[in-house]
């Protein structure tokens, strides 16, 4: 169960990273 919900909140954190990342560069204009 540890192993699966870190796995999960590990994927979870590397989404919102990217989203970050394409809103990022959406709102620049790159």
């Amino acid at each position: 169960m540890s192993d699966y919900g870190y796995g999960f909140n590990f994927a979870l954190v590397v989404v919102l990273f990217i989203l970050l990342i394409i809103i990022g560069t959406s709102f620049v204009g790159y």
